[in-house]
């Protein structure tokens, strides 16, 4: 059942709680005049779209960024309450982070999983998303708790992309049954991981998957700032969070975009997107660079849906369509389904074939 959850500081939750109602007010008044948003919204999907907009804004408007987090947590909603999935904290020695385990699951597969939230934020609300994808999926996770800028600029959080792979495989991990994957930033950085791995030494895992990812740090499509209408993040959110990345570093925007990557000899890479979210020009961008370096991806992008819209799990189609294509996507690449992919109307570059009985 879903549920909203208060907590942290009394006057973060009365002025996210007064956010919320009116938020709620706002939208129901311009749907009683006929005027929704997007017309294949429903009025919860329009008012949580806003809410997480607002509070984002508020966030990163406070005095540091710690206040911004706890303000950003306290209040979120999710769609269940209670995911059948053990979560446990790493273990001595093993990279901080938290496993999420099915109960009851079969899978040999583990899905090493970078949460988003711009490499500023880790809320916890994307803690329970992701217990409810392992849920969905009926995968092990693991989810690492990278560092975070602007604390912790680039490089730290690919280093520890790395080490949290390294880890899994010098634990008896077979790379043919890991799944690296990620939401925005942390679909940014599962594809920065997948870039560095023949550098590192390191093997390429079964398949790389990226949610609305954030491929290019700087500037890129109309979406990037043509969306915010539609979007719960806005496109000058992405350059102040490309800003506390790069830090006093150097580092160019090229050096720290996916879509400047070179994936020759890559996993494949199974990329979703929303039509409407701000991303998505840049998210079309690298999956056709991909296709021209020859590496094989598939992009998937529902036409109505915003950033991240799989955060609805059951109680919306899309992201019930979208999650399935996950499951189904990694029991392709790790040879449990040996048939094709099914190909949508969401479909928009169809690039993973098998050759023989192998991709």
């Amino acid at each position: 059942m879903p549920k909203t959850i208060m907590q942290g500081r009394p006057s973060h939750q009365l002025r996210s709680l007064a956010t919320l109602l009116a938020t709620t007010v706002a939208v129901l008044d311009s749907r009683c005049i006929g005027k929704p948003l997007v017309p294949q919204w429903s009025a919860g999907f329009e008012i949580g779209t806003l809410f997480f907009r607002r509070q984002f804004i508020h966030a990163l408007a406070l005095r540091d960024i710690a206040e911004g987090r706890a303000y950003f947590d306290s209040l979120y909603s999710v769609v269940v309450d209670k995911p059948e999935v053990d979560q446990k904290p790493s273990a001595a020695g093993e990279p901080r982070g938290d496993w999420f385990i099915p109960r009851g699951h079969q899978s040999p597969l583990t899905l090493l999983y970078f949460h988003g939230g711009g490499y500023a934020f880790y809320g916890a609300v994307s803690r329970h998303f992701i217990a409810m994808l392992a849920q969905m999926l009926q995968v092990p996770i693991f989810a690492p708790d990278y560092r975070l800028t602007p604390e912790h600029p680039h490089p730290a959080q690919l280093e520890d992309g790395l080490v949290a792979y390294r880890h899994l495989l010098g634990a008896g991990a077979d790379p043919k049954h890991v799944v690296v994957g990620g939401d925005s930033a942390g679909g940014h950085l599962a594809l920065m991981l997948l870039a560095k791995l023949r550098a590192a030494g390191l093997p390429q895992p079964a398949l790389a998957i990226g949610l609305s990812p954030w491929t290019d740090i700087g500037r890129r499509g109309e979406s990037q700032f043509g969306n915010d209408r539609y979007d719960m993040v806005q496109g000058c959110q992405t350059l102040q969070y490309a800003a506390w990345l790069k830090g006093d570093t150097g580092a160019s925007d090229a050096d720290l975009s996916p879509i400047h990557q070179s994936y020759r000899d890559a996993a494949p890479v199974y990329l979703q997107a929303g039509g409407k979210e701000i991303l998505v020009d840049m998210i079309r961008d690298f999956a056709r660079s991909l296709q021209l370096q020859g590496a094989r991806v598939r992009l998937d992008v529902w036409e109505h849906m915003t950033h991240e819209f799989h955060a609805y799990g059951d109680t919306l189609v899309q992201s019930r369509q979208a999650i399935a294509g996950i499951r189904e996507a990694m029991a392709w690449a790790t040879g449990a389904d040996a048939g094709t992919l099914a190909v949508g109307p969401q479909t928009e570059l169809d690039g993973l074939r098998f050759v023989g009985n192998r991709i």
